[in-house]
């Protein structure tokens, strides 16, 4: 899971790090979130032309979107305290029972988007597809031997998913607010002290959609799929 490094390295105690993890860690991180994201600018995102690439889009954009929405409330609602609160166990547990429940949301938004736009523009009637690349994410995820996405939140997401999918209105959800339940979900799963969360509502819904629209306008550039 990519976001396993800032807790799995950082908010543990020096004599309880494991060197060799550590190390393979940060070579998943920096691959993840330095040489992808750096690659991606540089060469610009590969287009989409077939399932294949469009399950590793879903899965970097949700995780990144998730990663970069929910740290960011959290430095800056915090301030300069951030930092000292890694060392709360009950903190950090926190942020990793909200992070993993907006990953799987942001997953079913982009995946749903994705489809609705196919269906809608290409013609893509295979929905079915959809679900099988939304479980073979989590598949995926709760395979990760280092970090596992627990199994309780990978039941959820999909008897969430499939709740949705069975009354998806294919012909309009990408253009009707795709990405509202996953920016929902980061302000609901934010662990945030409720009196603190109550004023950032429309900041927070608000922070999470604009990002949601950078990839949503980047996904109109590089989309060239054959639905053959």
């Amino acid at each position: 899971m990519p976001f396993c490094y800032r807790e799995c390295t950082m908010f543990k105690k020096i004599r309880d790090i494991d060197l060799g993890q550590v190390l393979l860690e940060t070579h998943k991180y920096l691959k993840l979130f330095v040489i992808k994201p750096f690659l991606a600018v540089a060469l610009g995102e590969k287009k989409i032309q077939n399932l294949e690439i469009l399950q590793d889009y879903i899965q970097r954009k949700s995780a990144f979107i998730t990663q970069e929405t929910l740290f960011g409330y959290l430095k800056t609602r915090i301030g300069t305290n951030y930092v000292k609160m890694y060392d709360n166990d009950d903190f950090v547990r926190s942020i990793n029972i909200a992070k993993w429940n907006i990953y799987v949301v942001a997953i079913q938004d982009l995946t749903f988007f994705s489809f609705s736009f196919l269906y809608v523009k290409n013609g893509y009637e295979n929905n079915q597809h959809a679900k099988d690349m939304y479980r073979s994410i989590l598949d995926h995820e709760l395979k990760d031997s280092a970090h596992p996405l627990p199994e309780d939140i990978y039941e959820k997401g999909i008897k969430g998913f499939e709740e949705r999918f069975q009354n998806l209105s294919w012909n309009s959800f990408y253009k009707d607010n795709p990405f509202k339940t996953s920016s929902e979900a980061l302000y609901f799963w934010a662990p945030i002290a409720p009196e603190l969360k109550n004023l950032d509502h429309e900041i927070v819904i608000n922070s999470m959609q604009l990002k949601w629209r950078n990839v949503a306008e980047e996904f109109l550039k590089i989309i060239q799929f054959n639905k053959a």
